[in-house]
């Protein structure tokens, strides 16, 4: 795929996995593992043909040739290794940008190499859209990407905080605008959530929990109006003497065609907003409530 933006800058966007999520429609999380500088080992969440596959990666990052080796420790079935490369190079007033798969599957089976092909080249493609996408918008990135949270100090369990956030399904009725239309779990810990479509947010959203650190990570799939994508995080964390702190964080890319100070834009940030702090009342009222009866 050949770019209209500087090498360092697409070098960048490539070598800083923590940002995919939000930048790369197939990617739904990933937590970096290790870092030395040049190697990093990631665990990474993605959407398959429809499916959450997660694996782990062994990365080698080369910005004086701006080049990103890549190497799955774990892949996810039916893949049995898969390596790769991402290479930028210079390219008239813009650049290159190549991204390269070799892979295996468990016993060769014709029809596993086939759908490990197709998926794989459906979301290299859907990666380098994206990244084309980001390119010519470069110079105004900054004013594309918004994050903002808010915190509630809570005296209550962080477990049925976490519990409560986590059961969607189980929602009060009068949050029957943010409960989800159906819930599904076919891993423990990653839900997919289908939503009836009315908020800016769209149709679809995946979460992922991390209990034993106090997070629930989410990216909505299916955004739609002027959020080009949307991620998000509840996190509790003890508080210096005792009690929580409950924040949500989102963070939103705009779609500039309704431009970053447009009415439109101003108005799904406030609602993702509103939305986010409602649901951090509820989930709190809920665990001081449950605290009550116990």
């Amino acid at each position: 795929m050949t770019v209209p933006a500087p090498g360092g800058v697409l070098y960048g966007l490539i070598a800083d996995a923590t940002v995919w999520p939000l930048f790369f429609p197939p990617c739904v999380h990933v937590e970096q593992l290790d870092f030395g500088g040049t190697r990093e080992r990631l665990r990474m969440w993605a959407v398959m043909d429809g499916r959450i596959s997660s694996w782990v990666s062994h990365r080698h990052l080369d910005a004086g040739r701006r080049r990103v080796e890549f190497r799955q420790e774990r892949p996810s079935a039916p893949v049995e290794t898969m390596t790769g490369v991402w290479t930028v190079l210079p390219f008239g007033d813009g650049s290159r940008v190549t991204l390269e798969h070799a892979f295996t599957v468990v016993g060769d089976a014709p029809a596993d190499v086939a759908w490990t092909e197709r998926v794989t080249r459906a979301n290299s493609r859907a990666q380098l859209r994206r990244l084309a996408w980001l390119a010519e918008r470069w110079t105004r990135l900054d004013d594309l990407v918004v994050t903002f949270e808010d915190t509630v100090r809570a005296k209550v369990p962080a477990e049925t905080v976490l519990d409560f956030l986590y059961r969607a399904g189980d929602w009060p009725d009068d949050l029957v605008d943010a409960r989800p239309l159906t819930v599904r779990e076919d891993t423990p810990g990653i839900q997919v959530l289908s939503l009836d479509g009315r908020s800016a947010t769209g149709r679809e959203a995946v979460r992922i929990s991390f209990p034993g650190a106090g997070r629930l990570v989410h990216k909505h799939t299916r955004t739609s109006g002027p959020l080009a994508a949307y991620t998000g995080e509840w996190t509790v964390e003890p508080r210096p003497g005792a009690g929580f702190d409950v924040t949500v964080r989102h963070d939103v890319l705009l779609d500039d065609d309704a431009g970053p100070d447009g009415d439109a834009a101003r108005g799904a940030c406030d609602e993702v907003g509103r939305a986010g702090r409602r649901l951090l009342e509820h989930a709190v009222r809920h665990a001081h409530e449950a605290v009550r009866v116990l």
